[in-house]
Order: structure tokens, then C-alpha cells, then sequence
């Protein structure tokens, strides 16, 4: 009969032997993707823009409550993005100085990933449920050309009232990352693609047709759910860095 101590000496041994086969699989996955999409908020940035957009127009407690319910699978995420707008209620000029006063901050080790998958062939999207306004300038500061940007966009009046948002872009409702995906894979002849983020939404992005592989980011906020689903967890994008080398 083993000892707790043998038994728990063998469940490591057998954890850290499956979590080597994720990591062989998933260098794989990079080494012939044709590219890899990143979420944008607590994934390339160690925050959630809306959250902050939220904070600045005074509805931050709210609006963080229901992004934390939309990224854990708990409501549908047009719902989510409809009442998280409504409660903000954002004005163009609101926005525009926000923007000019608030910069977010990369995720250490991102700039040269970005590098290393363009050197090494692989083209780099930004799919995120966030806002074009918000993701443009992470875009530009890591080097993604903003065609290559999948994202929300927030609609104002000519006055500069909030107008609402446009539900033609796909990652607007639940699946859309997914949807989004597959736009680009079809858009672009890819056969294979990898997605990486920390939602749900970001593990809804593989289905059949969209993101073959996905890597779950616990570096700001670890879901178990989206992690345990995921083919790889990692903490620091320097651990991706490594499986190109």
C-alpha cells in the first residue's frame, strides 16, 4: 500500500508529465499557425478597458460587476456589452479625453512576442470584445497594423451622445470571437490559428472553422474554467515566447 507521501509524489509526476504534452502539442499548434489572435484587455493590457472607461464616467462599481459576470460565461455577452454602455452612457468628447489622458499599460513581454511571431512568419490579429477607440493605440505601441484589429466600436450622435454601438461587427455578441476568427481564416487562405486570452469568450473562439488551439492568460486574473478548458495555461507571455524558440 503506497504512503500519502508516495501518492502525492506520483500525482506530480503525472501532472507534470500531462502538462509537458500541452506544452509539446501547443508548440506544435505555433509552430504551423498561420497566426495567432490575442484578446486585448487583461491579456495584451493588465487591464479591462471598459472597466476604466466605466471609472471615469463614474459608473466603474456596475460596469466592472457585469464584466466579470460576461467573462466567467454568466450572461450573454451583447447583453453584457448593451447594459455596460448604458450605464456608462459615454459622450465623443468624454472619450476622446479619457484617451488623451489615459494610456494602458502592455503586458510585459508582449512587444517582443509580437516581434518574434512576425520574424518567425506568423501574422498577429487583436480580437477583442473591447472598444476600437481603447485598442487602437495598444495596436499601434505593439506593432499590429489596425486592419488587423476585430473589435467593438462605440456610436455617437452628431452631437457627441452615446448612439449606441454597432451590432454589425461580429465579436459585438456571444460567439463573435469565434465568428471573428473565422472571417480571418477565410479572409486570409489560413489553416490553422491559435487564440489567446483569459475569458470565456476567448475559449468560445475554438470551434470548428475558427481558433484551433487556445492558450488561456492567467498573468492579470486567473478563471478556472476558461484555464481548465484551455490547452495551455500560461502566467507570462514570455512562457509563448519560449515554445517558438
Amino acid at each position: 500500500m503506497m504512503s500519502s507521501e508516495s501518492e502525492s509524489t506520483a500525482a506530480n509526476s503525472n501532472n507534470d508529465e500531462q502538462q509537458q504534452i500541452k506544452v509539446t502539442r501547443m508548440a506544435e499548434w505555433l509552430k504551423n499557425a498561420d497566426a495567432v489572435c490575442f484578446d486585448v484587455d487583461s491579456t495584451v493590457i493588465n487591464t479591462e478597458g471598459i472597466d476604466e472607461l466605466a471609472d471615469y464616467f463614474g459608473a466603474g462599481e456596475a460596469v466592472a460587476k457585469l464584466t466579470k459576470e460576461a467573462m466567467e460565461g454568466g450572461m450573454k455577452f451583447e447583453e453584457a456589452l448593451d447594459a455596460r454602455l448604458k450605464l456608462i452612457n459615454p459622450t465623443q468628447q468624454g472619450v476622446d479625453k479619457f484617451m488623451a489622458l489615459h494610456a494602458f499599460p502592455i503586458m510585459p513581454g508582449m512587444r517582443e512576442l509580437v516581434v518574434k511571431l512576425l520574424t518567425s512568419g506568423k501574422q498577429v490579429f487583436l480580437v477583442s470584445g473591447g472598444f476600437r477607440q481603447m485598442i487602437a493605440p495598444v495596436a499601434n505601441e505593439i506593432g499590429v497594423p489596425v486592419n488587423k484589429i476585430y473589435a467593438n466600436n462605440i456610436m455617437f450622435d452628431e452631437e457627441g451622445k452615446y448612439a449606441g454601438f454597432d451590432d454589425t461587427e461580429p465579436t459585438s455578441r456571444s460567439g463573435g470571437k469565434a465568428e471573428a476568427v473565422k472571417r480571418i481564416k477565410a479572409s486570409n487562405g489560413f489553416q490553422t490559428v491559435v487564440m489567446v486570452g483569459d475569458g470565456m469568450t476567448d475559449l468560445e473562439a475554438r470551434v470548428e472553422g475558427g481558433a484551433d488551439a487556445f492558450i488561456c492568460f492567467t498573468g492579470v486574473v486567473r478563471r478556472d474554467a476558461v484555464a481548465e478548458g484551455a490547452d495551455l495555461a500560461v502566467g507570462e507571455m514570455a512562457q509563448i515566447m519560449d515554445l517558438l524558440l
